[in-house]
């Protein structure tokens, strides 16, 4: 198995340690030479991919760890470095969410990607909860709307990329979502929008009433269980899949 992730990788190896070359070269990916690693990466594998009209870089950065989730926290000017460099590496794909930091990281975000904010591809996520007002659907978009804009704001952008659903609610019907989605996208606020960890069915359903542009799901060697229904439904309506935790939340990082 280790064999064929290094050929699909394409990567040749002066030590054993698979993880920890892959974690290394992630954040030096425009570079042919690694010299920390002494690992090739070749250009080959560095490509951008469609989610339907918005083109993104093959491998997105997901900003949730510099502001929560693994431990300490860079300080706030080294953060921004970091999103800044990701960017002139050839990043263009940048995903944070309200919940992140309670709220900080979209703050972060926005600061980090306000001088190159027409030149990315920017999402970030909701999550509401079963109350009498979200219980009918002008209940519900009038809470999601609050939520958009209080991320427009940290963010400090006109609009978002991709208005992910942060885990599919199952008490609330995911047709009153999208439908909510819809009219986001109708007043301008989003240009697009997904689910976050939703199965088939709920993609489906979803789909049918405001066509879902990305699927983003937790996905890496130790966790494989989208690759039986959910990514093949992607595949087959025409829906992007955004993997997160692709080091298994770093437990393949060999730190």
């Amino acid at each position: 198995m280790l064999e064929s992730l290094k050929k699909r990788f394409q990567l040749k190896f002066k030590d054993r340690t698979f993880a920890a070359n892959i974690l290394a070269c992630i954040g030096r990916f425009s570079r042919k030479e690694c010299n920390e690693c002494e690992t090739t990466i070749e250009h080959s594998i560095m490509k951008t991919r469609k989610l339907r009209n918005l083109e993104v870089y093959a491998i997105g950065y997901g900003c949730m760890g510099l502001s929560h989730g693994y431990g300490n926290t860079p300080e706030r000017a080294e953060s921004i470095r970091l999103i800044s460099q990701a960017y002139d590496m050839g990043c263009t794909f940048f995903d944070t969410a309200e919940a992140y930091g309670s709220g900080d990281n979209e703050i972060l975000v926005g600061e980090a990607l306000k001088s190159i904010r027409d030149k990315i591809v920017l999402a970030t996520k909701f999550k509401v909860n079963k109350t009498i007002q979200t219980s009918t659907r002008e209940g519900l978009l009038k809470e999601i709307q609050s939520h958009v804009d209080a991320s427009l704001k940290r963010l400090g952008t006109d609009h978002i990329d991709i208005y992910y659903q942060h885990r599919v609610n199952k008490d609330i019907p995911v047709e009153d979502i999208a439908w909510c989605m819809g009219t986001l996208i109708h007043e301008g606020k989003i240009l697009a929008w997904g689910q976050s960890q939703s199965m088939e069915e709920e993609i489906r359903r979803a789909h049918a009433v405001t066509p879902i542009i990305a699927n983003q799901s937790e996905y890496s060697m130790m966790d494989r269980m989208f690759e039986k229904n959910v990514i093949p439904t992607c595949e087959k309506i025409g829906i992007g899949f955004v993997p997160f935790s692709p080091l298994s939340s770093g437990f393949l990082s060999g730190k």
